[in-house]
């Protein structure tokens, strides 16, 4: 399942010569449609500490997509932003514990998770396959737009400064965190990507027979013709190729037991990680987990906060 020195691991990913054009129109047709970023109070959802607000946005293709954004009720001035981005299987959390320690917090639910399935719902297992042989209808390329508009989303709110805004996730989160905080290369003021998944896509197929990635390899054995187009349309959506962008202070930490997202990819892509002040938490006896369980939330925590100054919030 994995080799015995994962840091000697050489991703087979190859950014394509047109890469930064794809993406750069990608980005054109999505700033096309407007943002017209909505709000509603779910008061049953609120505490006498913080406010918990339904949020709705468009995105790429004019699809709205929903979340969930947190705030303290009492501050002075701006907020430091926080955008939580979810992993594969599981659907947005409630940020209430992001707002509580400070934070203006946006759970993002781009295209296929609820709320935000009404018009695309590949199902899970079934978004990493969608329309996998052609890069343009491929499923991540609206996806990863909408985790785009969503710190978008959080930057553009009057209470939040737009200087003070992280992100942060776990697996599929933890890719988003690293696509994020690529394409918003000057916006985002700290990240922490947790077990990254989407990263040297085809090796860690190989690597591994769980799911998700487990997908590509039923996926061939169906049509084993396709192999050269769908390598060539995950070489455009591998977040190995996007994070030479990275220049902000970011933290990533992975499980060397980790049998969903292999560690020898989280080495490569950390390796490749353009920013200076960078830093890899590796957990010998973790696995997807990526020491959670043993107490790198904590890590994360204090690294957020010695980037972003959240507000106090009652007696925390």
């Amino acid at each position: 399942m994995t080799i015995s020195d994962p840091k000697a691991f050489q991703s087979s990913a190859v950014k394509p010569a047109d890469f930064d054009s794809f993406w750069e129109d990608t980005l054109g047709r999505a700033a096309s449609v407007l943002l017209r970023p909505r709000l509603e109070p779910m008061p049953m959802r609120s505490t006498p500490e913080i406010e918990v607000f339904e949020a709705r946005y468009n995105s790429y293709r004019g699809l709205e997509i929903a979340g969930w954004y947190a705030r303290p009720r009492d501050f002075d001035g701006k907020l430091p932003g926080m955008l939580y981005v979810p992993g594969y299987v599981s659907e947005p959390k409630l940020p209430n514990d992001l707002a509580l320690q400070g934070y203006a917090s946006f759970s993002a639910a781009p295209r296929g998770k609820l709320r935000s399935n009404s018009v695309f719902n590949p199902g899970y297992p079934g978004l990493l396959v969608h329309n996998i042989h052609d890069r343009d209808p491929y499923g991540y390329r609206g996806f990863y737009l909408d985790a785009l508009r969503a710190f978008d989303f959080l930057a553009g709110l009057d209470e939040v400064d737009e200087t003070r805004i992280g992100v942060q996730g776990s697996s599929q989160g933890g890719a988003l965190t690293l696509l994020v905080s690529s394409m918003r290369p000057e916006r985002v003021a700290a990240a922490s990507a947790g077990a990254p998944y989407l990263c040297s896509m085809m090796d860690s197929a190989s690597l591994t027979r769980s799911y998700p990635y487990e997908e590509i390899n039923e996926y061939l054995r169906a049509y084993p013709e396709r192999e050269h187009a769908v390598r060539n349309t995950l070489n455009y959506y591998d977040i190995h190729n996007f994070v030479d962008r990275i220049v902000c202070p970011i933290i990533v930490n992975i499980g060397l037991r980790d049998d969903v997202c292999p560690p020898e990819t989280g080495y490569a892509v950390f390796d490749q990680i353009g920013g200076t002040e960078k830093k890899l938490y590796a957990y010998e006896n973790c696995a997807h987990d990526a020491g959670s369980g043993v107490g790198h939330a904590g890590v994360i925590d204090e690294f957020m906060a010695s980037h972003l100054a959240p507000v106090r919030v009652g007696g925390n």
